[in-house]
C-alpha cells in the first residue's frame, strides 16, 4: 500500500469485503413530520418505500445541496435512513441523555453488527433475503431537526437541538435508495458488499 502523493504512484487501496449484519427494526415515517413507527415489514419499490415522507424518484434541493437553488427537483437519493444501535447509545451519551432512539429521527432501518456504521463508503449494497437491495448514497449529516425531535422527547435538558448536531457528527447512520425493489422485514440478515475504496488526491 502506498502512500506517496507522486501522481503515478498506486492509490492507497482497501479492497473489497462482504460480511452479514442483522436488520434488527424496520420503520416507516407515514405521519406528521419525519418521526417513524415500527412496521414488521416494508415493501421498497425503485420510489422507496411506499407512503413515506422520504418515498419518490426525485426530491426538491434543500440546505443539504446548496449548488442548486432551493426547490430544483434532483435525483432522491434519501429514500431510506440507516442508523445503528452502538452509534446512538454514542449520541446519547455525548448528550447526557438516557437514550436516542431510532423513530425520533426518522430512521428506517436499525442495523445491527456494523462496526462505524456511519463510516461505510458510497457505493456500498445492502441485500435482503428475497433479492432487494439499497445502495449506499453516503453519511446523513446531523441537522437541527432531529435535535429538536430528540430535545422533544427529552424536556428538561437544555440546548439538545444545537448539541446534537455536534454530538451526532460520525455517528447519524446513512442515507440510501432502492437498486432492487422488493420486500423486507425485522429481524432477518442482510448482507453488505463493501467497494473496494482508494485515497483519491489531487
Amino acid at each position: 500500500m502506498s502512500s506517496s502523493t507522486d501522481l503515478f504512484a498506486e492509490p492507497d487501496t482497501l479492497p473489497a469485503q462482504r460480511f452479514r449484519a442483522r436488520l434488527a427494526r424496520t420503520l416507516i415515517a407515514d405521519g406528521e413530520g419525519f418521526a417513524t413507527r415500527d412496521a414488521p415489514r416494508l415493501p421498497l419499490t425503485l420510489e422507496g418505500v411506499p407512503g413515506d415522507r422520504h418515498a419518490g424518484h426525485a426530491r426538491p434541493a434543500d440546505s443539504r445541496v446548496p449548488w442548486y437553488p432551493r426547490g430544483t427537483p434532483i435525483r432522491n437519493a434519501r429514500q431510506l435512513t440507516l442508523v445503528a444501535p452502538d452509534e446512538l447509545d454514542a449520541i446519547a451519551r455525548r448528550l447526557g441523555v438516557p437514550e436516542v432512539r431510532p423513530e425520533w429521527i426518522g430512521a428506517n432501518l436499525v442495523v445491527e453488527g456494523v462496526g462505524r456504521l456511519t463510516w461505510l463508503p458510497p457505493g456500498t449494497r445492502l441485500h435482503f433475503p428475497g433479492g432487494a437491495a439499497l445502495a449506499v448514497e453516503g453519511e446523513n449529516a446531523p441537522c437541527r431537526h432531529a435535535g429538536a425531535a430528540v430535545a422533544r422527547a427529552c424536556p428538561g435538558v437544555a440546548g439538545l437541538d444545537l448539541a446534537f448536531v455536534k454530538a451526532a457528527a460520525g455517528l447519524r447512520g446513512l442515507v440510501a435508495w432502492v437498486e432492487r425493489a422488493g420486500e423486507i422485514a425485522a429481524g432477518t440478515d442482510v448482507e453488505l458488499r463493501v467497494p473496494t475504496q482508494r485515497l483519491w488526491r489531487r
